[in-house]
Parts: C-alpha cells; sequence; structure tokens
C-alpha cells in the first residue's frame, strides 16, 4: 500500500451513521487507501459494551457491507486484556512496515487524549488525524498537552500524511452528525424507532437480536 491507511476505533454498541459518515468522509477527502474499523474488545475508559463481541462485529459487517475502503479489522476482539490503541497501531506498524497510518480520532477523544494508555507513544506511530466539525476551533480548548501536540506536531497540508509515516497532527472538517449509541439504546427500551439512525440492516438485527431491551 502506498497511500495511507485510517484506524478507525471504537465500540460500535452499537455502530450507526455518526460513525459512519466521518469515517467515509475521511477515507474520501484524504485519499487513504482504507479506513480499518476496529471494534474494541474491553474499552480503557468506558464500561463494557452491552452487546457481544460477536453481535457487534455482525452490525458492523451489515454497516460496511459493499461499501469500498471501509473494512473490519478484528484484532482487538481476539487480544486479552484491555483494548489499548498503543498496542494496536503497533501491531499494524509491525504488519504494515513503513506504510503512513493515520489514527482517526473525534475531537473530544484528541482532548482527552492525555488520559489514554502511553499514549505520547501514539504520535511515534501514527499520525493523529482529527475529525471535527466545520468552523471549530481548537484554540478555544484549555487542552495543554494536545495543544503542545498539535503545537509542536501539527502538518500543515494534508499531503504530508502521505509523505511520512507518522508523526503529524492534522485537523479535518467533516459533517458532525450528532447521533449517540446512548440515545440509540435508550430510543431502543422506549420502543422507539432507529430508522434514518443506522443502516437498515443494523437496527433489523439489533430488533431481531432483542438488543439493548434491559
Amino acid at each position: 500500500m502506498t497511500r495511507p491507511v485510517g484506524i478507525f476505533g471504537g465500540t460500535f454498541d452499537p455502530v450507526h451513521f455518526g460513525h459512519l459518515r466521518p469515517a467515509l468522509e475521511l477515507q474520501e477527502s484524504l485519499e487513504l487507501e482504507e479506513v480499518r474499523m476496529l471494534p474494541c474488545s474491553i474499552p480503557p475508559h468506558r464500561e463494557a459494551p452491552l452487546a457481544s463481541s460477536e453481535q457487534r462485529l455482525a452490525m458492523l459487517q451489515l454497516a460496511i457491507d459493499e461499501q469500498p475502503g471501509l473494512v473490519i479489522d478484528e484484532r482487538e476482539l481476539h487480544r486479552p486484556g484491555p483494548s489499548y490503541m498503543v498496542d494496536t497501531l503497533a501491531s499494524i506498524r509491525e504488519e504494515l512496515g513503513d506504510t503512513s497510518l493515520c489514527l482517526l480520532l473525534g475531537m473530544d477523544a484528541f482532548i482527552g487524549l492525555e488520559h489514554w494508555h502511553q499514549w505520547q507513544r501514539l504520535i511515534e506511530l501514527a499520525h493523529i488525524v482529527v475529525a471535527h466539525r466545520p468552523g471549530w476551533d481548537l484554540q478555544a480548548e484549555q487542552a495543554s498537552a494536545v495543544m503542545k501536540l498539535w503545537q509542536s506536531h501539527g502538518l500543515s497540508s494534508r499531503a504530508e500524511l502521505a509523505q511520512q509515516a507518522a508523526g503529524g497532527v492534522w485537523l479535518q472538517p467533516v459533517s458532525q452528525l450528532e447521533i449517540s449509541a446512548t440515545d440509540i439504546r435508550e430510543h431502543v427500551r422506549q420502543g422507539k424507532s432507529l430508522r434514518y439512525l443506522m443502516p437498515d440492516a443494523v437496527w433489523q438485527f439489533i430488533e431481531d437480536e432483542g438488543l439493548y431491551l434491559d
């Protein structure tokens, strides 16, 4: 692969358009070879997923079926212990060598990056691409650690993502869909429709499996 590879992690409990649309836009706008969707097994910073690994994987497969450029990477589901991104990137780096890697994060995740396990190593293993809503200004945030990271590693053009394997920070505007998995699960408990929040095949799977009713 000569073009950068994107890494998009999440619990996907369940996957929805708030995940899928930004992933697709980043793949297209940054001309990524592919975006690897990585379902997390044991999230270090939040409660355990309600759906099983098998169910979350099945929903993700339904969601990106026949969508070129979006693929699933199952490695975190098969690795014991907490799903630390630094371990995942190190594993992918070992496989892909000097291929450019782009860790795709939302702005909220980026602002909280200093709480991640061995977060300083992430920039050594990959570029960090921060998806944000158009017009958003990072200067408004009082997040000293990540502000310093951005100031010291910020790239001047997105073309630089393909010119080196890792080490840069790039802010990319994308459509921000205010959809949350928490709200979706509450919709299910209240018997509300999930249509237009996610692909039809995913909400049909949730209904067939009886997920999120408790």
